[in-house]
C-alpha cells in the first residue's frame, strides 16, 4: 500500500467523527460535508510524516476549516436574528438513516442555542465540552492563550445552560401562531396578552424595537392581520402579508413555552427573496 492510499484509509477511518464535530460546528450537513473536503485537501497536500496523532490533527484541521466557515457567515451576517436550523436534508449519495441519527444525537434545541454563539466561543465550547479536547490545543486553534480559550468555554457554556430554546413542534407553532392572528383581527386585547411573552420584542427595519406585551399587542390591534396568512417561513411557522396576492412583509416568530417571544418584520425585498416560504391553509 503506498502513502496516498494508507492517508485515505486513515481518512475513512476518521471520516464518521470529523463528520460529527463539523456538524456540531456548523450546524449544516452539508456544510460539514465542504469542511471534511477541505480537510481531505489540505491532509493530501500535507507532509505528515512527522505527526504522531493524525485523528487530532485531522481534527485540528477541521476545526479550522469550520471555524473559518463561521466567520464568514458572521461576516456576510447570514444569521437570522432569530434562529432557526433546519432538518437536515439527505441527498441520494448519502446514508439518511445515519444522518437521521447524527441529528438526533445533537438536538434541534442545542444547535438553535450554538446558533447564538461567536465563533470562537462556538469552536471553544464544542471541541472541549462534546469532544474533550484539551484547551492547550483549543487555543491553538483559536489563537488565544490556554486561559482564554477557557474563558471563551465557560461563556458559552453559560449562555447554553441559560438559554431560552424555540418550540420545534409546529402543531404548537402553528396554534400559537393561529390565536395570534385571530386575536388581531378581532382586536382582542387580552387574547393578544395572552399569546405574548411580557418581555416579547418586536423588530421592524429602519424603526427601533417595540418592547413589552401591551404595546406589541396595541400595534398589533392596529394593523388588524387582515391581509395576513399562516406560513412556513425556513420551516418555522410564521406570517406572510400579501394584500390582493401582492407579498409585502414576512413575519419571523420566536416561540418559547407557548408564547411570543420576539417577532421580526421583514419587508426588504432582497431578504425577503432569500427566505423559504409557503403559505399554509387556515
Amino acid at each position: 500500500m503506498d502513502e496516498g492510499e494508507w492517508l485515505a484509509e486513515k481518512f475513512e477511518e476518521n471520516r464518521g467523527h470529523l463528520r460529527a464535530v463539523a456538524y456540531r460546528m456548523l450546524g449544516s450537513l452539508s456544510e460539514a460535508d465542504d469542511a471534511i473536503q477541505q480537510g481531505w485537501l489540505r491532509l493530501s497536500r500535507s507532509d505528515t510524516t512527522e505527526v504522531e496523532n493524525l485523528a487530532g490533527w485531522l481534527t485540528t484541521v477541521v476545526a479550522r476549516v469550520c471555524l473559518d466557515m463561521l466567520r464568514s457567515r458572521a461576516s456576510r451576517r447570514e444569521e437570522p436574528l432569530s434562529p432557526h436550523v433546519p432538518e437536515p436534508t439527505t441527498s441520494p449519495d448519502r446514508d439518511p438513516e445515519h444522518e437521521a441519527q447524527l441529528a438526533n444525537s445533537v438536538g434541534l434545541a442545542l444547535l438553535v442555542v450554538l446558533n447564538t454563539l461567536a465563533p470562537a466561543e462556538r469552536l471553544a465550547f464544542v471541541l472541549h465540552d462534546i469532544f474533550a479536547m484539551p484547551f492547550d490545543e483549543i487555543a491553538r486553534i483559536v489563537d488565544r492563550s490556554p486561559t482564554a480559550t477557557r474563558q471563551l468555554a465557560s461563556r458559552a457554556r453559560r449562555r447554553v445552560q441559560g438559554a431560552v430554546v424555540p418550540d420545534s413542534d409546529l402543531t404548537r407553532q402553528r396554534e400559537v401562531v393561529d390565536a395570534f392572528l385571530a386575536a388581531s383581527r378581532r382586536g382582542d386585547f387580552d387574547a393578544l396578552l395572552a399569546v405574548l411573552d411580557p418581555d416579547v420584542v418586536l423588530r421592524m427595519e429602519r424603526a427601533p424595537e417595540i418592547r413589552g406585551a401591551a404595546t406589541v399587542a396595541r400595534r398589533a390591534i392596529a394593523g388588524g392581520a387582515r391581509a395576513a396568512q399562516p406560513a412556513l417561513v425556513n420551516g418555522a411557522v410564521g406570517v406572510v402579508v400579501a394584500p390582493r396576492g401582492r407579498l409585502l412583509m414576512v413575519l419571523d416568530f420566536k416561540i418559547t413555552r407557548g408564547k411570543i417571544l420576539e417577532i421580526e418584520a421583514i419587508a426588504d425585498p432582497e431578504r425577503v427573496r432569500q427566505l423559504d416560504l409557503a403559505v399554509l391553509k387556515e
